[in-house]
Parts: structure tokens; sequence; C-alpha cells
């Protein structure tokens, strides 16, 4: 027992000598959201994000079975939700959820208008302040979120990742986005069943158990569960603070016409090349 103790602790000190070598070796830049952001293979993460991120890279062995949300964050998913969080992922029963913000652990994805991304992302960090302290203006967001130094971007290379597999591989990932969901609820239910190979049987619909999916799962009803209304986060966050809106539009609120055409001109210098519109 001692022996294998000690044996677990040698392998930890080796794993965060490796990391420490690894963060010093890094591009790093302050983040208009918290701390600093390092860039590892093309993207930017929080130190803390990362190192999970490695031991996932690492460690996970994936399954045919395994089914993976991926979105970058504030796109129509909750708050990072670690894949390292569970401690032995062969004996979870098949097929295996999990979602994930991490473009490097990508086979999914569900992605949303980017002025909405920004918004909801720049919300959702001042409310995570504490009392008292400075809050980001959203010019310093927007400026990080297009300069390409945003945590888990550049944004559009993220979106693009998932986008050029879901072509590769269309049976193993399906691209949505969060307004085509919420503009064909319905619909998109009926195709996302199908895609994880569990399609509605002419009775279900007859039945309208789709409808009953889609209300279940609506931004209304999940926002009003007293779970979500109430109690924190294991890293102490309100359960209330992951829903905002639910809407789409909202980013005319406070994108300048000047503001929307500088992101519509990069969006379409890197997805028009690929076919990708957004």
């Amino acid at each position: 027992m001692e022996q294998t103790e000690a044996t677990s602790a040698s392998v930890e000190e080796t794993s965060q000598k490796e990391f420490d070598s690894l963060i010093q070796s890094l591009p790093k830049i302050p983040n208009w959201a918290r701390g600093h952001s390092y860039k590892y293979e093309g993207f930017w993460y929080w130190e803390d994000v990362l190192r999970p991120i490695l031991s996932c890279k690492k460690h996970f062995r994936a399954q045919d079975s395994d089914i993976i949300l991926s979105s970058f964050p504030k796109c129509g998913t909750t708050w990072l939700k670690a894949i390292v969080a569970i401690p032995d992922f062969s004996n979870m029963p098949a097929p295996r959820l999990f979602a994930a913000h991490s473009p490097v652990l990508s086979l999914g994805d569900e992605v949303t208008n980017s002025g909405y991304c920004l918004i909801s992302s720049w919300h959702f960090v001042n409310k995570l302040r504490s009392l008292g302290s400075d809050t980001t203006s959203f010019c310093e967001a927007f400026d990080s979120f297009c300069g390409e130094e945003d945590i888990y971007g550049p944004f559009w290379d993220h979106i693009l990742g998932h986008w050029r597999m879901s072509l590769v591989v269309p049976k193993s990932v399906l691209f949505l986005t969060y307004e085509q969901i919420s503009e064909q609820p319905n619909h998109y239910v009926k195709k996302i069943a199908e895609f994880l190979g569990c399609p509605f049987s002419t009775v279900e619909e007859d039945e309208e158990v789709v409808n009953g999916v889609v209300k279940m799962c609506s931004f209304n009803h999940l926002s009003q569960l007293e779970v979500n209304k109430s109690g924190v986060t294991k890293l102490g966050h309100d359960n209330r603070l992951f829903f905002r809106r639910g809407e789409i539009g909202d980013s005319n609120n406070l994108l300048t016409s000047e503001m929307i055409n500088k992101m519509d001109q990069i969006a379409q210098k890197k997805f028009s090349p690929y076919g990708l519109k957004m």
C-alpha cells in the first residue's frame, strides 16, 4: 500500500514538473476575463483549464459509442464540464455522454452567432466577478475576441475545426447552430435522435413525444427548475448565472454597426474558403 501511494505521488510530481515546464514555454497574455491565458496548439487557455485538457489528451480513451457535445463557451451549452472530473471513464456504461469546450477534444459541435456568443460571455464573466470588483468594458472584450485572443479561441478557428470534421466524417459528426435549433426545435430534436441511433417511432410522434421533449428542454423550463435557480457549482458559482436570456438577436443591443461589420468580415474571410455560412 505504501509503495503504491509513493508511486502515485512520484507520477503526480513528474506530471506537475512537465506541466510547469510546458507553461513556461507557451505564449502568455493578460486575459480580459481573469488572469492570464496561454496559447497551446493555436488556442488560448487559462492555466487551470489547460492542465485537465492535457490530462485528457494523455489518458482519455474514446469508445465508438461515446457521445461528445463540443461547443465554444456560451454557445448554448452550460459552462465548462471537464471530462477529468470523472475519475474512471472505463466504468461508465455506454453510451457515455461528455461535454467540453476544448477544440482538441471535439467530436461534435453546437455553435451560434459570434456576436451573441461574445455578449453572452461578457455578461457571464462580469456576473462571476465578486461584488465590488471592477467589471470589464464591452469594448475590451470585443477587441480581445476579434483579436483572436479569447479563451478557447480564436472563435472562428474553433468552429472551423468542427465544421471541417463534419464534412470528412458526416456520420460521426453532427454540426448544428443555435439559430437552427431555436427556429426549428422539433425538426432538430428528431434529427439529433436519428443521429444518435434512437429515432422517434411513428407512435411516439403521433403522441407528441417530440413536443414534450422540446418543451422540457426549452430555456423557460430549464431556467425555472429549482436545481438551476439555487445552489452553486463545484467552482462556487451560482447555478442561476448559467441562464440569461436564451434569445436570438441580443447582439444588436450592444454591437455597433462598425462592430458587426468587423465580425462579418472576419467570418467571411475565415469561413468562405470552406463553404461555411453563419
